[in-house]
């Protein structure tokens, strides 16, 4: 979850800095650098060695479905 909330975080500041007019030069850096932490996000996130004994007939955790 490190990941995913860093890289949140600094898509965000790019939204932001271009809306208040930063620097192109720093917009486009830092938007670079955003798009490679998504691709090194996914990368964690799909191999990351996370195993549950959930199966789709279990639904989701937070909504049960009753049989």
């Amino acid at each position: 979850m490190f990941w995913v909330g860093t890289t949140t975080i600094v898509l965000l500041m790019v939204t932001i800095m271009a809306a208040m007019g930063f620097p192109f030069n720093w917009v486009f850096y830092i938007t670079v650098l955003g798009q490679v932490m998504i691709v090194y996000m996914v990368y964690r996130v799909l191999t990351d060695n996370y195993t549950t004994n959930k199966t789709f007939k279990d639904f989701y955790e937070d909504f049960p479905v009753k049989e």
